[in-house]
């Protein structure tokens, strides 16, 4: 369906956004995106999740939960995530990276998975995290930094199908993004005429 806009040009946004919340206020605003952990070893990785979130504007919550080592609390949280305000869970996990699975299989919410650099340089868990049965969907990105960097894109994008303001500042990203891959040829241009 369109909204009447080239998708390439940056449409006026319809909505004023609701004000950020400066460094020294708390957010209070409720959490849209619930971001669940297998260990605290993996928010390195992680971070470049909340990153994106950070940038958009867009309120989350984070945990450490285990689908083997704490069932009990896993189930609970994904089970309670629609009553609690969230619209989106993203699940990150590595080796038997099972707890995406878990979460999609307690919630009808949208859940994204992240599947973690392991042992076996994350190969094990994007096959634990992709190979859903028919049914229970994970929409899995890559494996590590940039499937993180991606999960925090795709729950923007979700969110934007009903937010105008959050569709202008990713129309804006894209824009920016198109703009340092010019910049990016124009220097390679330049190096290689200067090498002649």
């Amino acid at each position: 369906m369109s909204n009447g806009h080239d998708p390439r040009s940056v449409p006026p946004s319809r909505s004023a956004p609701a004000a950020a919340p400066s460094a020294s206020e708390v957010d209070i605003r409720p959490p849209v995106v619930g971001i669940v952990m297998g260990s605290d070893s993996d928010l390195p990785v992680v971070r470049r999740c909340l990153d994106v979130l950070e940038q958009f504007d867009i309120p989350y919550e984070i945990e450490v939960l285990s689908a083997h080592r704490t069932p009990e609390r896993a189930h609970a949280y994904s089970s309670t995530a629609r009553m609690r305000g969230l619209k989106i869970i993203i699940a990150a996990a590595g080796g038997a990276a099972h707890l995406a699975g878990v979460m999609a299989s307690l919630t009808t919410l949208p859940v994204i998975g992240i599947p973690m650099p392991s042992v076996l340089s994350g190969a094990d868990s994007l096959y634990s995290t992709v190979q859903m049965p028919a049914g229970i969907p994970v929409a899995t990105v890559a494996i590590g930094e940039a499937g993180a960097t991606n999960a925090g894109l795709l729950a923007a994008e979700i969110l934007a199908l009903a937010d105008d303001d959050l569709v202008h500042k990713l129309l804006v990203y894209r824009a920016e993004l198109r703009q340092k891959v010019a910049e990016k040829n124009e220097k390679l241009r330049a190096s290689l005429s200067d090498a002649k």
